[in-house]
């Protein structure tokens, strides 16, 4: 069996957008900050148009020093994202981070392009960039709830050994929820993405699979150090001084 992915207009790509409005009507009328989701939606559509042709580009690349400052931006961006939310010392927060997601997800992306993919050559980029994006991102989001989380127990005086375990516990649900759930509720992006393009059903299990062992992996490290170097960051709020 094969088969093939279809190309989609910009017209028909515009239909996809159809479902959008009435959760923005929805938003605008209990005034949730309807605002914020349009310019949200509006920064996604052309972060991703652009990113399509600058993958085009990056994809034909000959040099693993190309590669390796595609990842290093990426992971700029996720650091600094990451600790959004969170209050306090932002030059201290924004280097664990950094620290963090940065030796998480370069460990596993490392396990996983050399000894899971043996790739040839190892910056082969059509699959270390999509693989290094998926790890940044979870490390990112699993590093910001665990910030959020943190922060917020330490400011209501728990202290902080208890508050680690606490944040680190909220942090990981998104990740362990997912795992109970792929195959059962959900069929995953890759492995839907490969099976529309004509892969085998189980060579795509095989490789949602891997995406799953290295999400949780770089999500579980980068939380976990993150949450350990922070301790100096948060030394203010544990001793009441908030």
């Amino acid at each position: 069996m094969s088969a093939s992915i279809n190309d989609i207009s910009l017209w028909q790509l515009s239909i996809a957008f159809i479902p959008i409005i009435p959760v923005l009507v929805i938003m605008s009328i209990w005034r949730l900050g309807q605002g914020r989701a349009l310019y949200a939606l509006s920064r996604m559509l052309i972060q991703l148009l652009l990113i399509g042709y600058f993958l085009a580009y990056i994809f034909k690349a000959e040099t693993g020093m190309i590669i390796i400052a595609v990842l290093a931006v990426m992971l700029v961006a996720a650091s600094w994202i990451s600790i959004g939310s969170v209050s306090g010392d932002r030059t201290g927060l924004y280097r664990n981070a950094f620290i963090a997601i940065a030796v998480g997800g370069s460990f596993t992306l490392l396990i996983i392009t050399q000894g899971v993919l043996t790739l040839e050559p190892w910056y082969l980029p059509n699959y270390m960039v999509p693989l290094a994006g998926m790890i940044f991102a979870n490390s990112m989001n699993t590093v910001s709830l665990a910030a959020e989380r943190l922060s917020s127990e330490m400011h209501n005086g728990v202290l902080y050994e208890k508050a680690r375990n606490i944040a680190m516990q909220a942090a990981m649900i998104p990740i362990t929820n997912s795992l109970f759930a792929v195959g059962l509720v959900s069929l995953p992006g890759m492995m839907t993405g490969q099976i529309l393009s004509g892969v085998s059903p189980l060579i795509a299990a095989r490789y949602q699979i891997m995406v799953m062992c290295m999400i949780f992996a770089s999500a579980g490290i980068s939380a976990a150090l993150f949450l350990m170097l922070s301790k100096v960051c948060f030394q203010k709020v544990e001793a009441g001084e908030s």
